[in-house]
């Protein structure tokens, strides 16, 4: 097991890595830290690994299961309210937790639902995903407001993150590809070595899935979100640097009714940022070799049938935009980003060539 330690100004916290972990909950959540315990699990892992989480439990705390419908349309203020109304009907007070066990969507929707509850009860993670490893950690919690992602929400650290990684043998292919995205997304923004380790071990996604020290790979990754977390909580300065790729990523997912997965957006998204860098601020690296290592890890290209025009409207609703203004994560050299302004003209014109370019 390995261990990271979350040193955000709000709260310091552990999360853990390893298999099997959904068994030894109860070596870390002991009697008296809980009153009560909601499990707020994805349907598509109830059958999985729910009854291994509420067992670890059972003699420690009163646990209450309830299972939220699979998917990015759950994250809405429907399946929040239902939550709250689950947690009012089975007991929790101040003194209870919930905990969320699935992938993103689940995190960010219990988690919103954990931060708001009572102005706020215990939560914690237990992701069953890939592309979890990134938003499991940070506290940044959230649901959608009507095709926007992540509009309404809050900052709330959990008391623990403890990701077993024996859940992800049951991911379909298409999960692990999104969640390797976010991967690939840590060592470009903070850490070289892991970066070209990543090129260097993974050409297919089916080195990926075959990884014998899968815990390592996911560790290294987390380690490069706990130091930005840990020097800005509430991205009002480097925090934002984790969204390289998100700017236009966002908006693909929005265009598409999120049938596009998150992960494969912030693939495409990632190598704008490329494009727009080369433009900005000078890197050296290659958008061929981007292009290359992408397709051989089946991530798709940016479709030419999406109007640019309603891309930039979209783009312009990123949490980073201010005044009108498109703000945009752009890579200085692997390992070091900065936050640029762009103008609209600009957008439009690289985007255009940028889809052209997608399909030859």
């Amino acid at each position: 097991m390995r261990t990271i330690q979350i040193e955000a100004s709000s709260n310091h916290y552990p999360v853990r890595v390893g298999a099997g972990l959904r068994h030894q909950l109860g070596q870390w959540i002991n009697k008296g830290d809980y009153s009560r315990v909601l499990l707020v699990a994805d349907e598509a892992v109830v059958a999985y690994y729910s009854n291994d989480c509420m067992k670890a439990l059972e003699n420690i705390v009163p646990v209450h299961l309830y299972a939220v419908p699979s998917g990015e349309a759950s994250k809405s203020f429907s399946e929040y309210e239902k939550i709250l109304q689950k947690a009012l009907a089975v007991g929790l007070d101040r003194k209870s937790c919930m905990i969320a066990l699935g992938g993103g969507m689940i995190g960010d929707l219990a988690g919103f639902a954990a931060a708001s509850y009572m102005r706020g009860v215990g939560f914690i993670q237990i992701p069953t995903t890939l592309l979890a490893h990134d938003s499991s950690v940070g506290g940044k919690v959230a649901i959608n407001l009507e095709h926007e992602k992540n509009m309404v929400g809050a900052f709330y650290q959990p008391d623990g993150v403890y990701y077993d990684i024996e859940t992800l043998q049951t991911l379909p292919e298409h999960e692990w590809r999104s969640g390797f995205a976010e991967v690939i997304k840590h060592g470009i923004i903070g850490d070289s070595s892991l970066y070209h380790d990543l090129r260097n071990a993974f050409p297919s996604l089916d080195a990926v899935r075959s990884d014998a020290d899968l815990a390592l790979t996911i560790e290294r990754a987390i380690r490069v979100k706990a130091h930005v977390v840990a020097q800005d909580e509430t991205e009002t300065g480097v925090r934002a640097y984790l969204n390289f790729g998100h700017t236009l990523a966002h908006a693909l997912e929005s265009m598409t009714n999120f049938e596009m997965s998150h992960g494969d957006a912030v693939s495409i998204g990632m190598r704008f940022a490329l494009r727009m860098s080369r433009k900005l601020t000078g890197t050296q690296v290659q958008e061929k070799d981007w292009r290359e290592w992408f397709d051989g890890l089946g991530f798709p290209r940016l479709s030419p049938h999406l109007d640019v025009c309603d891309m930039l409207k979209k783009m312009k609703k990123d949490k980073k935009s201010t005044s009108g203004q498109i703000n945009m994560v752009l890579l200085e050299e692997i390992g070091r980003v900065c936050l640029r302004s762009v103008d609209d003209e600009m957008i439009i014109e690289e985007l255009k060539a940028f889809q052209r370019e997608e399909q030859a």
